[in-house]
């Protein structure tokens, strides 16, 4: 079958290879033929060595599909099912899952360390291929544990389904779950991607009056303006919208959906005290953000990482359809590119340039 594949880490191109086999169907596992996938920055960081991932890996990991073969001892889904992937699934054991914070299963994560794939051709014939966040959806097919593929209504076409199981559910989270963000309030959100916007969105039906999106994207600026805000400005104009808004005192709510710590510690100068600051981006391990003891004991202010929109990932894909059903959240708009897997280095370059809220490569 075909897929995109990273050779090395810190390269910035995939190579489309149709020698690829998935392994690791067993007990328990499905095999998942993927319909659609979009390109998430969290790809990139991969590719770039910012998150940990080992090489060579197929990224994505916002997919959906069908099922095409399910393991013994499988029964939450049958052949023919239209999936979603899930790609940080919760095992329901561990003490997180016991707690109710299933976002923080690392059941998920530990699938990232073990071949699902293997090249079959060539001098590469039996090489190991990783899948990234371990799913892997550039390509035709994964196979991956039952509980990462969570069924989807028919009436959910495959290219929404994708961006529900990772982009979406991360912002709207963030927003509805780890903020829960009160009616009437200020909002900032640095960074307006896919993310971010999901988070404008989020903000929006929660009834904040003022959400500002800051990106120094202006395509991005003009469509943050869509979908909820009620001003888009770039980067260097955020401490004269402090002012004119907030009256200098910063805003109710602040998210970070950038992932560095410069970004991090804007959002944290510009939240007022006593306000919160939502950490959504995905940074690196070598990032780190500065505090002193006096400001973080003095301004009072809330920190919360948002980890995957840090709620019951079930429950959320349910809540982003319901929302989406009823109109109430635009998850079409945000697919602005579409390319097919053969054309996936395009989509690389759409969302490095900022031109792409959402890429859909159609597989």
């Amino acid at each position: 079958m075909r897929a995109a594949v990273l050779q090395e880490i810190g390269q910035d191109k995939l190579e489309i290879f149709d020698d690829i086999e998935t392994t690791g169907f067993g007990p328990g596992r499905v095999r998942i033929r993927v319909r659609a996938t979009g390109l998430c920055h969290s790809d990139l960081s991969a590719m770039a060595g910012v998150l940990p991932q080992p090489a060579p890996f197929i990224p994505g990991h916002e997919g959906a599909g069908e099922i095409l073969e399910v393991g013994e001892g499988v029964t939450s889904v049958k052949p023919g099912d239209r999936v979603v992937v899930c790609w940080l699934p919760a095992c329901g054991v561990c003490p997180a899952c016991k707690r109710g914070q299933t976002e923080l299963c690392l059941a998920g994560f530990m699938n990232a360390g073990t071949p699902n794939f293997k090249r079959t051709g060539g001098g590469s014939s039996g090489a190991d291929v990783f899948g990234f966040a371990g799913t892997g959806t550039f390509a035709e097919e994964v196979v991956v544990d039952a509980g990462c593929a969570v069924p989807i209504p028919d009436d959910v076409p495959f290219d929404i389904a994708a961006l529900i199981g990772c982009g979406v559910t991360t912002g709207l989270g963030a927003a509805l779950n780890t903020a829960d963000v009160e009616a009437g309030s200020s909002v900032a959100v640095i960074g307006c991607g896919g993310v971010g916007i999901s988070a404008i969105q989020g903000a929006r039906l929660r009834g904040a009056a003022e959400i500002v999106a800051v990106d120094p994207v202006l395509s991005r600026r003009e469509a943050a303006l869509k979908f909820g805000a009620t001003r888009a400005i770039a980067p260097d104009e955020l401490p004269d919208t402090k002012q004119s808004v907030t009256a200098g005192e910063g805003f109710d709510y602040v998210f970070e959906v950038v992932g560095r710590s410069a970004t991090a510690r804007t959002a944290y100068d510009n939240t007022r005290r006593g306000g919160t600051l939502v950490v959504v981006g995905a940074g690196a391990m070598d990032d780190f953000l500065q505090l002193n003891m006096f400001e973080l004991f003095f301004d009072e202010k809330r920190i919360l990482p948002s980890m995957y929109g840090g709620g019951d990932v079930l429950r959320s894909y349910e809540r982003t359809i319901a929302l989406w059903r009823a109109g109430r959240i635009d998850l079409e708009g945000l697919i602005t590119h579409r390319v097919p897997l053969a054309d996936i280095n395009e989509a690389l370059d759409q969302m490095r340039t900022g031109v792409a809220l959402r890429t859909c490569i159609e597989i």
